[in-house]
């Protein structure tokens, strides 16, 4: 631009370039001619793509990560959406792309097969839909919907179920014992009506959260213990066993096993880090992978009134009940799309004993044994449209089963399980090392298993189905008198050599859900377990008596209805049928031979749950 001086009559010098400067000037209008020229060409091969995420109520939702995916290359680019809702891809390639927006609290939502041309800008807009629901704004709201209890993301939550029912075989009921008494025991002797707590679910409280710190990344945690509605006591398996120490079996209370064993958090207490891309990973007391299957796949979702899998746990702890739930665990989730996995792993923790090889084994003569419980686990499954499956594969090194309390004065004579401290039936000789009063007396084994499962919705009607192989053997590394068990206890008496022969169980189930109308679910399930004979030789016969080693098989059918009154709260009534043939017991037992009384238990029952 050229200055002229107001007032002033000259005219301006024109500027003449010489051949030097025209010499100068070549290398700026190159670069001149590549900015003009090269950029928009440049721009032409670039896209963009932009668009407002918003709920289901059409407001504006801040911090959704917006991944986009260019499905020739694979390359990714994540942006989060502004305080309205808006977000904004520049600078990507061209070709087919795939959209995929994800927030706690919401359901993922993906867009695919999006084209984008060259220099085109494209607009997306994205709704998505709460995955869990709105947090309870009053007490009203609280009892009308299912609105969540949720503080600063910090939610509390539980359930209180209790019902009545009728067994045709049964035994007294205990403040600890937690599971009810459909199954058929052993021991069950009387016909009896009675309490019966957690049919449809396990009574309790906790509390869990999910804290996103950055776009798709997130804290979360959880501590949920279950109770005995009746006494208001946490649910302590290993107390069943040793409130009936000493007595003879005419005067047992229901003893049973299980992962819950009077800790302060018996169901899970763990917490990690979750990314919506990378999956979650987590550690500390956590539900086996094979206890998550369970629940997804089991017609009566685990209730145990009306679900041999859930009662018993055999099947979601690869071998024994007790594993249904690890301590000291890893555990990793990862979904991708319409598949997922599943890893998990247990550092070995607690007190191995002490052991000796010696039948007249000592103080002096027993060395002090380290705990090799470790295991590991795997989860692979998909789902397409109304189909799901999942594969599980289990393994779990020094497994401990508890069946029988301990024998005592009042119990009948036996060369086995004695009031001294043993290792493989054999009791020390001298004075006992630890005492013997509010202790287990536990058989050890290495398991493995291998669970399929799958589901499938048509119409009203929800089917399911599954079947589990376990492999069972004597330890590798044995446990000795003192070995730690579930929730602390001590175990005075240890059988590491219980099976002469490798143990087969094979678990199946299948069942079907039909939903009468938008408040009444009926379910109807079968369950079956059979074991191989694991004595040698053979002690298997109608004259000899079906030993517990022996193979069998346990049947269970259960029909019962679901009508919810209330978001909240909901009334069931049903029945539960279960017998046993041969030799088989509900987990292993103690030699040589626990018969049953009654090899059949009928149990109908009828309650009510509130769960929030």
């Amino acid at each position: 631009m050229i200055f002229v001086q107001a007032g002033s009559t000259r005219s301006p010098k024109r500027y003449i370039p010489t051949a030097a400067s025209l010499l100068l000037a070549q290398p700026f209008l190159v670069l001149l001619w590549i900015a003009f020229g090269a950029f928009p060409a440049f721009a032409q091969t670039g896209a963009s793509l932009s668009g407002v995420v918003t709920d289901q109520t059409g407001a504006g939702l801040r911090d959704v990560a917006v991944t986009v995916k260019s499905v020739d290359t694979g390359a990714t680019q994540t942006i989060a959406t502004d305080g309205e809702g808006h977000y904004q891809a520049s600078g990507l390639p061209t070709g087919r792309v795939g959209i995929r927006a994800a927030k706690q609290g919401f359901a993922d939502e993906t867009r695919t097969e999006i084209s984008l041309a060259p220099g085109q800008e494209a607009t997306v807009d994205i709704k998505m839909q709460r995955s869990t629901p709105d947090a309870c704004a009053s007490g009203h709201e609280f009892a009308t919907t299912d609105c969540t209890l949720t503080w600063h993301g910090i939610t509390l939550y539980g359930a209180y179920d209790v019902g009545v029912g009728w067994v045709s075989h049964g035994l007294p009921e205990n403040g600890y014992n937690y599971e009810g008494a459909s199954l058929v025991n052993r021991n069950g002797f009387q016909h009896r009506f009675l309490i019966a707590p957690n049919n449809l679910q396990q009574t309790g409280v906790g509390i869990r959260g999910k804290e996103e710190f950055r776009p798709g990344w997130s804290v979360v945690f959880n501590a949920n213990t279950g109770i005995n509605p009746q006494s208001g006591l946490l649910a302590n398996a290993s107390a069943t066993q040793t409130i009936n120490n000493g007595l003879p079996r005419k005067s047992y209370s229901y003893t049973i096993d299980g992962a819950r064993a009077g800790q302060p958090f018996n169901d899970e207490y763990y917490g990690g880090v979750s990314s919506v891309h990378f999956g979650t990973l987590t550690f500390g007391r956590q539900r086996a992978l094979g206890t998550d299957a369970m629940l997804l796949y089991d017609p009566a979702g685990g209730g145990y009134a009306f679900s041999y899998i859930g009662y018993n746990g055999t099947m979601a702890g690869g071998g024994d009940t007790e594993n249904s739930r690890w301590d000291s665990a890893v555990k990793y989730r990862l979904t991708f799309g319409p598949i997922h996995f599943g890893a998990m792993y247990k550092f070995a923790d607690g007190n191995g004993g002490c052991y000796s090889a010696s039948a007249t084994w000592t103080a002096a003569t027993c060395a002090p044994e380290s705990a090799h419980n470790n295991a590991f686990g795997f989860d692979g499954g998909a789902g397409h449209g109304k189909l799901s499956a999942d594969v599980v594969f289990q393994r779990y090194n020094q497994a401990v089963s508890v069946l029988n309390p301990l024998l005592g004065p009042q119990s009948p004579t036996a060369p086995y399980q004695s009031t001294t401290n043993s290792i493989n039936t054999n009791p020390i000789t001298g004075a006992n090392l630890i005492g013997t009063t509010n202790t287990v007396y536990g058989i050890v084994t290495d398991n493995k298993g291998i669970i399929g499962a799958v589901r499938y919705t048509w119409d009203t009607f929800k089917f399911f189905g599954g079947y589990e192989y376990i492999w069972q053997n004597n330890p590798k590394d044995p446990l000795g008198v003192g070995a730690s068990d579930q929730g602390g206890y001590i175990m005075s008496g240890v059988e590491d050599n219980n099976l002469d022969s490798e143990k087969l169980v094979q678990i199946w189930w299948t069942g079907v859900k039909y939903a009468y109308d938008s408040k009444t679910d009926i379910t109807f399930a079968w369950y079956g377990q059979a074991q191989n004979t694991f004595r040698v030789p053979s002690t298997c016969s109608i004259a000899a008596g079906f030993r517990s080693s022996c193979a069998g098989d346990l049947e269970e059918g259960s029909l019962y209805a679901d009508h919810h009154f209330t978001k909240r709260f909901d009334g069931f009534a049903g029945l539960a049928y279960s017998f046993v043939t041969g030799g088989l017991a509900i987990a292993i037992p103690h030699g040589p031979g626990v018969p049953y009384l009654h090899n059949s238990n009928f149990a109908p029952a009828i309650g009510g749950r509130f769960s929030f």
